[in-house]
């Protein structure tokens, strides 16, 4: 009988980890694009024509760079230098934050991590203490800038990091300290931006306002899936979404979500692949199965769109297939983001 009883409460143990009770999200949705950053100076005409679509939010996004072999990031602290695009220095920054503020447009800061050749910043090791030491003492420095500068413009919302998996798993302990680092400084809402694979996980949900997920989820092997297709592959995704927000009672933000123009995009979303056909179609068809399978959420706090240019030389060329820009999506975008 007590060998039976054991059985029965391990059991139960199991289930009550596998449940978590329903979140439900109440703040403000957060409808907004993911800025490609300037390589020049620009005026405050692309962000009246982001406004026009309905976006309330953007994020700006300064990268880093990671040489091969060396574990310091680079990164151009002092705007008269210009070693990088100008809307990655700080004057840039704090320009396109003002420039957004007059549209009333709200910002988050995600800052991102280029390490060189391209490597996935998921797969990011050292083979030492004392190289995880040097790159989290310049990765802490990196972060902190720009928390400042978060603070000190009033921006709404701050992102510690983006779809840095590994290190994450092996040095939680860093991230921890990062947080209340940042806390110090800004007094925004923070997130971090955790991979569609791995986010569930992240130790530290409960230490930030938003569980950040770049929403690349698989959807269909199909080369030109139809919209009931599409909408059925979310709702395994959701299930798990749903129950990581109960876990952790916080709301989910799509800290990025995108599809390129080509066929075949939803079978790996993330992969940048300019060699498929054109498909503006599915394109535009997979945002409108996101919209409609998705935004009724309760966990649900809105979501990022990857990616929008500021200039006019990847309009209409396909340079890059992510952008919905003067596309089909364009308009499925808008009409959502307008309801």
């Amino acid at each position: 009988m007590r060998a039976l009883f054991l059985i029965f409460f391990q059991i139960y143990l199991v289930q009550c980890q596998n449940t978590s009770k329903p979140f439900s999200y109440i703040g403000k949705k957060h409808w907004g694009v993911s800025l490609a950053a300037p390589s020049n100076v620009i005026d405050h005409k692309p962000f009246e024509k982001i406004k026009s679509i309905g976006t309330s939010s953007i994020t700006l996004m300064p990268y880093a760079f990671l040489p091969k072999n060396e574990a310091q990031i680079r990164f151009s602290y002092d705007s008269t230098k210009h070693q990088q695009w100008w809307g990655e220095t700080p004057e840039g920054i704090r320009k396109c934050i003002d420039l957004a503020h007059s549209q009333s447009l709200e910002v988050m800061i995600k800052p991102h991590l280029w390490i060189a050749g391209g490597e996935f910043t998921g797969n990011l090791d050292f083979e030492n203490t004392q190289k995880w030491e040097l790159f989290e003492r310049s990765y802490l420095a990196y972060i902190l800038f720009f928390a400042q500068i978060a603070e000190e413009k009033h921006i709404s919302g701050f992102c510690i990091g983006t779809e840095l998996a590994n290190h994450v798993k092996k040095r939680p302990e860093f991230w921890l300290k990062l947080i209340v680092e940042i806390r110090n400084i800004y007094h925004g809402k923070l997130t971090y931006a955790e991979n569609w694979d791995k986010y569930a996980k992240v130790p530290f949900w409960n230490k930030l306002d938003f569980i950040g997920v770049d929403a690349y989820f698989p959807l269909s092997s199909k080369k030109d899936p139809d919209l009931n297709t599409i909408k059925n592959a979310w709702k395994e995704h959701a299930e798990a979404l749903k129950y990581q927000s109960g876990k952790w009672q916080k709301p989910i933000l799509f800290t990025e979500i995108g599809y390129r123009s080509n066929d075949n995009a939803l079978e790996k979303p993330w992969e940048t692949d300019y060699s498929k056909p054109i498909n503006e179609e599915l394109q535009a068809r997979a945002y409108q199965a996101f919209f409609e399978q998705i935004n009724h959420e309760p966990w649900f706090a809105g979501a990022y769109i990857w990616k929008w240019e500021t200039g006019t030389h990847h309009m209409g060329e396909y340079k890059d297939s992510f952008t919905p820009q003067n596309k089909l999506a364009e308009k499925v975008i808008e009409r959502n983001f307008k309801k």
